[in-house]
This record gives structure tokens, C-alpha cells and sequence, in this order.
């Protein structure tokens, strides 16, 4: 699905519609113009909330990313005073992003509908302010190097992609990937017909009666709240739109992936020059004839590649480690066996300070033989020593998910002779040791990036059963049914 597919889809959806309007309103006059408006912008809002509502916490995640850079970004400006809101933002994203979603859905709804168009035409305006506002920092971030702030604008360079912290703005969620140019442009363009529904709200359609579009309203918000909760809160998503799905072979897909990538070629070098900022754009053939007239003392180079034949996925990334920085990554996908693999992007708990404790050792005592040789004797002292060691208050909650739900799975599974393995975010062994001793886990912690884990699955923890490489099914650890029931079902 592309941007301008699914622009196509929605207009020809909103013509529908606007006939259909026009039809019932037969004997009221219809300005036909700002009710194909109303119609377009509420099927796109429906959409995107929609598509949002399948995995609420993908926006969450995403939210996430946001406040972080905002934090990064206001931190030693004149701003600095509001960088500490923003982490404790991140710890509500879940909620926000579910109210967005809904709103998203509810407002697009009233723009059909005809709802309260006075005010719903303001909150329209006030959304989609706020997305320009949003798509519009990312995509400038673009023009800002590395170690220059935000707000120092005389320092800026020109467009680099990588600059941006936030790669997409997540309109759609996972199900159509846009670049933040794209989304602000697509932004920019819905301001029109906002700022319009404001000025003509009087002009606006209606449908049914007062009460019956609020009824709807108030079910169409129940319905979407609920469908929200339902695909976080207590399963997986019902739609699983990213590349860690069930049916797909890790293993195949990497490697895959990474023999694309390698066979990538440099079609032409974008120069730049460190004092001027000119930029060159010379093909790769004639920069192998002239590069001599670009020192790299002067012009700093960009390779301007071709597409992979295979578009590279967070897959590619894939990689876990055990405490010593050993990639069990291979060993993992390339098991024949079924196995089960645990997934949790962070470990719910805090440091309740250090604790002190005592160690003895037995140290024995060494005889002289008289040959001159040197042996233990039976006398011995007891040496004492004093450590520290950090210790932490989990999340009863949390730990309660793993002792009572994911770990008597676990158990049955190694009784059964199947591997088991855990895999967190990057924390010290020190605090996954003490998790281990809290949850009773007995089977090996490994970690990765959290970014990963997240698109793995939404659930922490969350369940995977491999086999070769291949995901043969994810569970929320709400869903998690008996290992004799998984056996029975998965396993051949």
C-alpha cells in the first residue's frame, strides 16, 4: 500500500459518500464542495485511527520516541524547565495514545455525521495543528547535525535523513510507513479544509437527527476504546502488521535482507563542501575521474545508493547477547528443535539501594615436609570479607505474570526437553540475576535492544514459539493457554 493508493481509495470512498449525502439532503441545500471535504477528512481520520487501533501501543512506542527528543531537545535552552515532563509523559503513553486514538476515530466520525460541527470543526483544527506541528519538528530535525540543538538554527547544514531521531511519524501506524516530509506535507494540505470547516462550519451537512448522531457518536467511542484495550491489555493485536509475524522465517528473512543490502550500488557521491556548504552531486563514473579535485580536507562525501532488491526490516537487526557480549543470535534461529523464546523490553522494578553482606572462606594452612615440599595441613582459620550488591523491588504485578502464567509453561516445555531462553533490554547481569531470583526463572536471560523487542511482540512478557528460524506462534501472556494445549496445537 502506498500514500497515494490509499489517498485514491479514501477519495473515491468520500465521493460515495458525498452522493449519498447529497441524495438524502435532496430537499436541503448542499454545498457540495465542503461536503466532499467532510467526507474525505473524516474516512481518512477514520482510517488512521483505525489502523492505530489495531496496535495501540505501536503509537504508544512512538510517543515515546517523541518525548524523548523533546526532553533532549529543551534540555539547556531557555526551555530546560519543561525537559523533566517529558519522561514522565513516556510513562503514560499507553494511555494517551488510546485517547488519540479514539478521538482520532470519534472526530472523523462527527465530520460525516455533521455532529456538533461548530465544535467539532475546532477540534479538527486544534489535531491537526498539532500533527504539523509534530511531523513538521521531525522532518526539520533533518537539516540539524549532530551535537547542534534544535534551536540553534545559524548552525544548521543541510538535509541528512539520518539526523532524524524519529524516522516516521507514525500516521498510519505500521501498516503504511511515511517519511516525515511526506507526513508534513500531507498535514500541511489538511489545514486548508480545517481552517475552512471553522470559517463554514454553518454550511457543513447533517445526518439524522441530533440525538441519533450522538447516540452513534457515544457507541462509536465505546466500540473503539474497547477495541483499543483489546489488542494490548488482553491479546496481541488482532492484525499483526510488522515483519516479526507469525509464518516468517527470522533466519531466511536476515540473511536475505543482508545479501541485499550488500549488493547495493553507489550510483553517484554527493559532495559537500565543509567551508561553503555547496553541494555536487557528481555519477559514480565521472567522481572516479575527478575526485582528485575534491580533498577530503575541503568536501566531506555521501554515497548515493540504489534501492536493495529486498527493503531492509528491523529484522536485519536482530541479534541477542549473553552477559559477556557473545551473540547467540545464529545459535538461536538456526535450532531445528522447537523452542520457546521470552521476550520482555523492560524489567518492572526499581533499585531498593545496596545491601551488604558476608562471605567466609576456609583458608587452610600449609606444613613443610621434610624433604622440603610444601602440603595443606589439617589447621585452618575462616577469613571474612564484606560485599555490596544492589538489590531491587519489583512490580508485584509483573512478577506475578512470570510465576503464575509464562514460568509453569516454561517448566512443562524443559521437562519435555525443549529449550527455553529470555530475552530483555540491555540492564546489568546484577539486576537480571536479581529478577531471576524473584521470578524463579531457570533458564538463561539474554539481551538486546529494547527498539527490537518491542516490534518482536506487544506483550512483555511475551511468549514465541521457534522452530528453525521460523515464528510459529506469539502469545500475550494473557492468552498464554497450558504447554499440553500448545503441544497439541503448534507442535508436530
Amino acid at each position: 500500500m502506498t500514500l497515494g493508493l490509499l489517498v485514491l481509495i479514501i477519495a473515491i470512498v468520500a465521493l460515495a459518500l458525498t452522493g449519498l449525502v447529497g441524495f438524502s439532503n435532496k430537499n436541503k441545500s448542499t454545498n457540495w464542495l465542503l461536503s466532499y471535504l467532510q467526507n474525505f477528512c473524516g474516512a481518512l481520520f477514520i482510517f488512521s485511527g483505525a489502523v492505530k487501533a489495531i496496535d495501540p501501543l505501536g503509537t504508544a512506542y512512538k510517543m515515546e520516541q517523541y518525548f524523548a527528543e523533546f526532553a533532549s531537545t529543551f534540555q539547556g535552552t531557555w526551555f530546560s524547565f519543561l525537559a523533566p515532563l517529558f519522561p514522565w509523559l513516556s510513562e503514560y503513553a499507553p494511555t494517551f495514545s488510546t485517547t488519540m486514538i479514539v478521538l482520532e476515530i470519534v472526530v472523523g466520525a462527527a465530520l460525516i455525521l455533521g455532529a456538533r460541527n461548530q465544535f467539532n470543526s475546532w477540534v479538527f483544527l486544534v489535531i491537526v495543528a498539532f500533527f504539523t506541528f509534530l511531523t513538521g519538528f521531525t522532518f526539520l530535525t533533518g537539516y540539524v547535525p549532530d551535537g547542534v540543538n534544535f534551536f540553534q538554527f545559524g548552525q544548521w547544514g543541510p538535509y541528512v535523513a539520518t539526523n532524524m531521531k524519529v524516522t516516521d511519524c507514525g500516521c498510519f501506524g505500521d501498516f503504511l510507513k511515511l517519511e516525515p516530509r511526506v507526513s508534513f506535507l500531507k498535514d500541511v494540505f489538511l489545514m486548508v479544509p480545517a481552517i475552512l470547516f471553522v470559517l463554514r462550519h454553518k454550511n457543513m451537512h447533517q445526518l439524522l437527527s441530533p440525538v441519533r448522531r450522538s447516540v452513534l457518536l457515544f457507541v462509536i467511542g465505546i466500540g473503539s476504546v474497547l477495541f483499543s484495550i483489546s489488542n494490548y491489555v488482553w491479546d496481541l493485536p488482532v492484525i499483526d502488521f510488522r515483519p516479526f509475524k507469525e509464518g516468517v522465517n527470522v533466519a531466511a528473512t536476515k540473511q536475505a535482507e543482508e545479501e541485499a543490502a550488500a549488493n547495493v550500488a553507489v550510483l553517484a557521491y554527493k559532495l559537500t563542501n565543509k567551508n561553503t556548504k555547496k553541494v555536487v552531486e557528481l555519477p559514480y563514473e565521472q567522481f572516479l575521474k575527478e575526485f582528485q579535485n575534491y580533498p577530503s580536507e575541503e568536501w566531506e562525501y555521501d554515497q548515493i545508493k540504489s534501492e536493495p532488491a529486498i527493503p531492509r526490516t528491523k529484522i536485519s537487526d536482530f541479534d541477542v547477547e549473553d552477559a559477556e557480549g557473545i551473540s547467540h543470535a545464529e545459535a538461536l534461529l538456526s535450532d531445528p528443535g522447537y523452542s520457546f523464546f521470552i521476550v520482555s523490553h523492560k524489567l518492572y522494578g526499581k533499585s531498593a539501594g545496596r545491601e551488604s553482606f558476608t562471605i567466609r572462606d576456609t583458608v587452610y594452612l600449609m606444613d613443610t615436609l621434610p624433604n622440603g615440599e610444601l602440603r595443606p595441613s589439617e589447621t585452618f582459620i575462616v577469613e571474612e570479607r564484606t560485599e555490596e550488591k544492589e538489590t531491587f523491588q519489583w512490580n508485584e504485578d509483573f512478577v506475578e505474570r512470570w510465576q503464575e502464567v509464562v514460568n509453569p509453561v516454561l517448566a512443562a516445555a524443559r521437562k519435555d526437553g525443549l529449550k527455553v531462553h529470555a530475552v530483555t533490554a540491555f540492564e546489568s547481569p546484577e539486576k537480571i540475576e536479581h529478577f531471576r531470583a524473584a521470578t524463579q526463572s531457570d533458564y538463561p536471560f539474554l539481551v538486546a535492544d529494547d527498539i527490537l523487542l518491542k516490534t518482536i511482540i506487544r506483550s512483555n512478557p511475551g511468549v514465541v514459539l521457534l522452530k528453525n528460524g521460523e515464528i510459529i506462534k506469539k502469545w500475550h501472556y494473557a492468552k498464554l493457554p497450558t504447554y499440553d494445549k500448545i503441544k497439541a496445537r503448534h507442535m508436530n
